[in-house]
């Protein structure tokens, strides 16, 4: 094996006679600025705060203004009254006058009858007033009971014949009032009692209800709508 030679040792060296060993006094004034005094304080910085984005803070709102004088408070107009409810008017009732007379009012009242039947009208919905003698129809279904009678008015389902004073409620599109006798008060009275029971069209045959009759007819069997 080689052999290295040994590496001298370093030993550390003593001051000799007369030098003063080294103070730690003296290692501090190795760092102390030559120019003197005392150290200076060492110095921290501070960083400063971000600013963090928030809402900008609202105007301030301005005050509102004040009346110009101290006059009395105004005057607040009191509500008027409460419009009315307009009632619906009831609907019109369109009247039609065949000329006729007493004799001949039957006749007309069956033609009329048959005219209504042939534009469509349901059966259930005419009415048929005698002011004189009663339809023969209606004589024809009395002979079987009054019972059975009234009960076919209840029912509706054809052609109703009855008196002109008839007190028993009855609501038809169409009414057939035939002036075939009578007083001519009778005759006014199942006017006004023949306009109750219609609620579409009246047709009068012969003289009855207000002064504009069939006598403005030129022959007997024209209608004239009133």
């Amino acid at each position: 094996m080689p052999v290295f030679p040994e590496e001298p040792e370093i030993h550390e060296s003593l001051p000799g006679p007369g030098v003063p060993f080294p103070r730690e006094s003296d290692a501090q004034a190795l760092h102390t600025p030559a120019t003197g005094g005392a150290p200076a304080p060492a110095t921290t910085t501070v960083a400063a705060p971000a600013m963090v984005p928030g809402p900008r803070p609202a105007p301030p709102r301005p005050a509102p203004p004040r009346a110009a004088g101290s006059g009395a408070p105004p005057r607040i107009p009191k509500p008027g009254p409460a419009p009315r409810r307009q009632t619906p008017a009831a609907p019109q009732v369109e009247v039609q006058r065949i000329a006729a007379t007493p004799a001949q009012a039957l006749d007309r009242a069956d033609e009329a009858v048959d005219h209504l039947l042939d534009a469509g009208r349901d059966p259930g919905q005419i009415l048929v007033l005698t002011v004189g003698e009663a339809h023969p129809w209606q004589q024809h279904e009395l002979s079987f009971g009054e019972e059975r009678y009234w009960a076919q008015l209840a029912e509706g389902g054809d052609v109703f014949y009855a008196d002109a004073a008839l007190d028993r409620p009855a609501r038809r599109e169409a009414v057939v009032l035939v002036a075939n006798g009578g007083p001519a008060a009778r005759s006014a009275e199942a006017y006004a009692k023949a306009l109750g029971h219609a609620t579409a069209l009246l047709v009068v045959c012969g003289d009855a209800g207000p002064a504009a009759t069939g006598k403005a007819a030129a022959a007997p069997g024209r209608r004239v709508n009133a």
